[in-house]
């Protein structure tokens, strides 16, 4: 006579035997904290959203910032894309954060993997270099006149090679490097591979997560970074999309060319003057769709990324 075991749940075959099931009350909190986060984190995002789209009149009735949408008017992206400056500036960015995050990944990988060889030549001083500017930064003015001085003012050069390499993307990268057997590198140096083709073939393809999380920091870094531009970028068409969102903030109007105050027609509404909220908050959804759109591609990465980039062993 056989007597029947019980199936146990995929969900509870996953958990430790030593793990208590977790109680109702617990299961509540961590929903309520998990509805509070996102919430925290999506309705800012539809607020804005709903304001960009929203009228003078309805803004008005609302006092502000609208929540509960009443009407469709895309005016404010009519008007902040037919002057001009927008669509250029988003054109900047796009190049700044390609270039810049192309060079910076290249130059962090080949820092970190010569880093990360203890037999490479003067390792220990150049790694204490590195590691020197976690304490020491020169300084704006400092920065300013090398920058100047190598002829790179109104040049986006400017905004990509002074911040070529962050010191904490590189130590990162190298104790993922460390971590790699190094039977395998050996077994490639006696097949007669070069460090380079080592680098490529072998290295490389054992972290893909990482570098992934290393490019969107710094795609990030480059999209978002507007400081840089405001010491050396002097002329209205080299202005990144960043800088131009943080002048039209600080002005609390449109800049020239943007269309502030302009009248256009929308088919089906007729002609519309969008308010000088609904054009900021335009700007902003238009700064923030790339990185959302690019983030789900590589969120898988981003976590195991991050995780064995940090922890060595």
């Amino acid at each position: 006579m056989t007597t029947a075991v019980p199936r146990r749940s995929s969900r509870s075959s996953r958990r430790p035997v030593w793990e208590e099931r977790p109680s109702v009350l617990g299961q509540l909190g961590k929903g309520t904290i998990l509805t509070l986060v996102t919430a925290a984190v999506l309705v800012p995002l539809w607020v804005v959203l709903v304001t960009s789209l929203s009228s003078a009149e309805t803004i008005n009735q609302a006092g502000g910032y609208v929540i509960v949408p009443r009407e469709f008017d895309p005016s404010a992206y009519v008007v902040i894309f037919s002057g001009g400056l927008i669509g250029r500036a988003v054109w900047i960015s796009t190049l700044i954060t390609f270039i810049g995050t192309s060079v910076s990944l290249t130059l962090t990988v080949l820092a970190a993997y010569g880093l990360s060889r203890s037999d490479s030549v003067a390792h220990r001083p150049l790694l204490f270099y590195f590691l020197l500017t976690f304490l020491i930064y020169p300084g704006m003015i400092p920065s300013y006149l090398v920058v100047t001085g190598l002829g790179l003012k109104n040049n986006l050069l400017a905004l990509t090679l002074p911040t070529a390499i962050q010191a904490f993307n590189l130590v990162v990268l190298r104790a993922f490097f460390m971590n790699i057997p190094s039977e395998l590198i050996d077994s490639a140096r006696i097949d007669g591979a070069g460090e380079f083709r080592i680098l490529t073939r072998i290295v490389l393809p054992l972290s893909k997560a990482v570098v992934a999380v290393i490019g969107l920091f710094y795609a990030v870094g480059y999209w978002n970074a507007f400081f840089n531009a405001i010491l050396y970028i002097d002329r209205n068409d080299l202005q990144p999309l960043q800088r131009l969102l943080q002048g039209y903030i600080l002005l609390g109007q449109a800049p020239p060319n943007v269309g502030g105050g302009a009248v256009v027609h929308i088919p089906g509404i007729g002609y519309s003057a969008p308010p000088s909220l609904a054009i900021k908050m335009a700007v902003v959804i238009v700064t923030v769709v790339p990185a959302l759109i690019v983030y789900p591609f590589i969120q898988r990465h981003f976590t195991k990324g991050v995780i064995i980039g940090a922890v060595k062993g």
